[in-house]
C-alpha cells in the first residue's frame, strides 16, 4: 500500500514541502501561545546576540540555542495535537507523552538560558 501524497519529486516536492512547512509555522503561531511567546523572544533577542557575541561562533551559538527552543516547541505542539486528535480522555500514556514533550521544551529553554547567561557573564566581566 503506497501513500498517494508521496508521489511528488523534484522541484514540485520542494514547493509543496515548503508550503506545508509554512502552514505548520502559521498554525503554531496562531494556535500555540508558547510558540508565539518564544517567537517574540527570538525576534527581540536576535539583535542582542550580535551585541553579546564576540565572534561568529558565539553569535551562532546564541541564535542556534533560540532556534532549538522553537524546534522543540514545534515538536511538543505536534505531539500534543496528535494525542488530542486520538482522544481527549485522560490516559496514562497520553499524559506521559505530553509530559515528556514538555520536559524537552524545558531542557531546551535551560540550554538556551545557560548559553545566554554564559555569554552575558563573559561580556560583562
Amino acid at each position: 500500500m503506497s501513500n498517494p501524497h508521496k508521489g511528488r519529486t523534484g522541484l514540485d516536492r520542494i514547493l509543496h514541502a515548503t508550503g506545508y512547512s509554512w502552514a505548520g509555522l502559521k498554525a503554531a503561531y496562531t494556535g500555540e501561545s508558547a510558540f508565539r511567546q518564544e517567537t517574540w523572544l527570538v525576534i527581540v533577542a536576535t539583535p542582542l546576540a550580535f551585541l553579546l557575541g564576540r565572534d561568529w561562533v558565539q553569535v551562532a551559538l546564541l541564535l542556534g540555542s533560540l532556534l532549538i527552543v522553537l524546534i522543540v516547541e514545534l515538536l511538543n505542539s505536534a505531539i500534543e495535537a496528535a494525542i488530542d486528535r486520538v482522544s481527549f480522555e485522560m490516559h496514562d500514556l497520553s499524559k506521559r507523552s505530553k509530559d515528556i514533550a514538555s520536559a524537552a521544551v524545558l531542557l531546551s529553554l535551560l540550554l538556551a538560558g545557560g548559553i545566554w547567561g554564559a555569554a552575558a557573564w563573559q561580556h560583562l566581566r
